[in-house]
């Protein structure tokens, strides 16, 4: 039997929010073992050196010091030292530089960070104390850090500094779009480096026990984790099980392999006693990957109707130090996911070039590599529209892609299953109050501020593994348990994973439990990012509910004494004609167990998706400058999303206003700050700007679905939809409010400073 309906679309309060409102969640410091030892990391003061020699004897002998770990103890042991990484393909064929990223440092530091040595102790401040017994002596090497070839080399794989050299597209029909374009525009177009800082820290616990490894991590799921294990420590898959407890936000950063879970892991197997180990502020913004941190010169090709004939775009990009986990494909390959946009761009030809530098390494961001191309893309197309002095919302709306040509596949290859991006954009100028945009300059002008007003039209590709399992469970008590494979770092999984299966089922989401994060109890998952996770899961959910149906529908043909083909099942109760009896899946699963029927208890199964979704939508951002002091402001702010059919709006709204307020953060107020030497001088929350409440206005958000043809439940993604609109939709309002001035090149962070100085940079030039 197959199961047509999805979900109803309402508007349920998380369920998980009372644990955690009230202090009761289970994260991963919350949890650890109350014995357990403390890991402390010894990081480098210097960006760039050689270890020349490194004296731990003081520290080993300190009180209370159970163990001090250094690249050579994780050698002579038998650890894999390598974190390995993803490379892409060089344009002459080779592959990208691959050179080795040690757990630890072993003869060179090459970022101030940089893991040298672990002390693990009895206490946190027994094991600091010890650490700040390690003399360890650094002969200082010059430091690189632009994102250009050249420079002292960082590795010998990448003699010029150079990671890779990627080039992806239609190159000559780009190059003879070009050539008989009746216009072209160019733009360079900076996409600041910014640091995660997630509301909880990386952290972790491991425990060794019965000849098996427990790991519990607050990552974004466990099988990649699990999967390193075994090969950084030589264990077998049986002897690691890899859990994550709730987790206080990921966007993309805690996806990835980190040195310290790894020594920590080592560490508990030695001792075998459990070993903790948490992050701090300051030691996060100096050790977690950070996001974008980019330069592209964009350009477009124009006829003379001004229709887009030809895109493209150099890119360099810094991946810092060492290759992360993903850090190559993002800026390549998954930029190139959506290079052209909503847009009906018959040539485009994108060059990407990766540099390492002494800095920390940059991998995946909430959106990973699509916020990056759109926000090229669409500051691009604003420049256009006043270089060709059209309306920006004429040019959007000119070069969209038609309604009637879905399913479209684009330059890049992806296929866009549907889209009606006119109607999205004609109902984003509306909510946005477009048409009064004019008397709200005039009044800010006439308090002596400046207002500008700007449109992102963004698209983006839902990623990731797009196979998920699920596995049902009727329970003694009258419950059901759903096993998922994906993990929730905050945005309600739990919630609207019981809701969907509720609408599904009849079974009442009260009665439904979610278990996720545990390699012990689910044998294979992707984990969450990429903006997969409802999507994927639930069509897990319903292969697994049509299995469901086909088991029990026998069963219950029996007790109502009909043929399995009268049986119908109509999201609540199974029915047949003739017979009286209108049973649930509760009410069957009791009877099955009096029966002892336990194979009707338990039911799995796993699905692939056949495509990719792709949400979309209007942003519109409007701000009034300060030209006094520089200080923007965010006015007003209007969304209009096509997320497809939604299963919680109310969670896909909060979705958004997170995405927004991270577009709004590195657009205002976060910039990363590295002086010469490579040392990180934005290290704190007194240097680094994380956006406050009073810098988000109040988002209005609005839907308007295009169902997706690529899943049966006609959904999109939305987790990253935010963030990929707002970057663009704020800085093209701030160029606008700053173009009467005369500023022509205005590029994130808009710190008061920094747009004081365009501005009065321009005021002098004109003098």
């Amino acid at each position: 039997m197959v199961v047509e309906k999805f979900g109803k679309s309402q508007s349920v309060n998380r369920v998980e929010d009372v644990r955690f409102l009230t202090g009761h969640g289970g994260y991963v410091d919350d949890i650890a073992p109350a014995d357990a030892l403390v890991a402390y990391v010894l990081r480098a003061p210097v960006a760039h050196a050689r270890i020349v020699g490194l004296d731990l004897d003081a520290a080993r002998m300190h009180d209370g010091v159970q163990l001090v770990i250094t690249a050579a103890d994780l050698q002579a042991a038998g650890v894999a030292l390598d974190m390995t990484a993803s490379t892409v393909t060089n344009l002459d064929g080779s592959q990208g530089a691959a050179p080795m990223r040690p757990l630890l440092a072993q003869d060179r530091v090459r970022f101030a960070g940089e893991a040298v040595a672990v002390v693990i102790a009895d206490s946190l401040e027994l094991a600091r104390d010890a650490a700040e017994q390690v003399v360890v002596d650094y002969e200082e090497l010059p430091v690189h850090l632009s994102l250009q070839a050249g420079g002292e080399p960082l590795h010998s794989e990448a003699p010029e500094n150079r990671a890779f050299d990627w080039g992806f597209g239609t190159k000559d029909a780009t190059e003879a779009a070009f050539d008989k374009a009746a216009h072209r525009v160019c733009l360079r177009i900076d996409d600041n480096r910014v640091i995660v800082n997630s509301l909880e820290p990386r952290g972790c616990f491991a425990e060794w026990g019965d000849n098996r490894l427990h790991l519990s991590v607050n990552g974004q799921g466990v099988w990649n984790q699990k999967n390193r294990l075994v090969e950084m420590l030589g264990l077998t898959p049986e002897q690691v099980r890899v859990t994550n407890p709730d987790v206080g936000g990921g966007f993309g950063m805690k996806a990835m392999s980190y040195p310290e879970y790894y020594v920590v892991a080592h560490a508990a197997i030695q001792l075998e006693r459990p070993v903790r180990w948490m992050s701090d502020r300051s030691e996060a913004m100096l050790s977690d990957n950070a996001g974008r941190d980019l330069v592209s010169t964009a350009e477009l090709a124009f006829d003379s109707s001004y229709k887009m004939i030809g895109y493209r775009v150099h890119s360099q990009c810094n991946m810092g130090a060492y290759n992360s986990q993903y850090a190559q494909p993002i800026q390549t390959e998954l930029f190139s996911k959506v290079l052209t946009g909503a847009y009906d761009i018959p040539a485009a030809w994108l060059r990407v070039e990766g540099f390492y530098t002494n800095t920390t390494q940059v991998d995946a961001y909430r959106g990973a590599g699509r916020p990056e191309a759109i926000y090229v893309l669409e500051r691009l197309i604003d420049r256009a529209a006043r270089d060709l002095g059209l309306d920006p919302w004429e040019l959007r709306r000119r070069n969209f892609i038609p309604s009637a040509a879905f399913p479209y596949t684009t330059v890049s290859g992806e296929t866009y299953d549907v889209g009606d991006f006119h109607r999205l954009l004609n109902r984003v100028e509306q909510t946005s109050d477009k048409a009064g945009f004019e008397q709200r300059k005039a009044d800010s002008a006439a308090a002596g501020k400046l207002r500008g007003q700007g449109l992102c039209y963004y698209i983006e590709s839902i990623l990731g593994d797009p196979e998920e399992s699920a596995d049902i469970r009727f329970n003694e008590d009258a419950t059901v348990t759903i096993f998922v494979g994906t993990q929730s770092n905050g945005q309600g999984h739990e919630t609207v994973y019981a809701q969907f299966l509720a609408d599904q089922t009849g079974v009442p989401a009260d009665r439904i439990g979610v278990v996720q994060g545990d390699s012990d109890l689910i044998a294979k998952g992707g984990g969450t990012g990429g903006s997969r996770s409802v999507t994927v899961q639930n069509n897990a959910t319903l292969a697994t509910v049509a299995k469901m149906i086909a088991a029990f529908t026998p069963y219950v043909a029996g007790k109502m004494g009909v043929a399995e083909d009268q049986v119908s099942f109509d999201d609540e109760t199974f029915r047949a004609a003739g017979s009286n009896l209108t049973p649930s899946f509760l009410d069957l699963a009791e009877m099955a167990r009096e029966d002892g029927r336990l194979d009707l208890l338990r039911h799995q199964a796993r699905a692939t998706l056949p495509a990719r979704s792709y949400p979309n939508g209007g942003h519109v951002a409007e701000v009034e400058i300060d030209s006094d002091t520089g200080v923007v402001t965010v006015e007003r702010y209007s969304v209009v999303d096509d997320f497809g059919n939604l299963i919680n709006p109310m969670l896909a709204e909060g979705q958004v206003h997170g995405g927004v307020a991270q577009g709004i953060g590195q657009a205002i107020t976060e910039h990363v700050v590295y002086d010469d030497n490579g040392q990180l001088l934005t290290g704190s929350f007194m240097d680094y700007a994380m956006p406050r409440a009073d810098d988000i206005p109040l988002v209005r958000f609005d839907t308007e679905a295009v169902p997706s043809t690529a899943n049966a439940m006609g959904m999109k993604g939305c987790g990253e939809a935010g963030t990929v609109g707002a970057l663009a939709a704020v800085a093209n309002a701030v160029q606008d409010a700053l173009w009467d001035q005369g500023v022509r090149q205005a590029d994130m962070p808009f710190t008061p400073q920094r747009v004081w100085e365009m501005l009065n940079h321009n005021a002098i030039a004109a003098e």
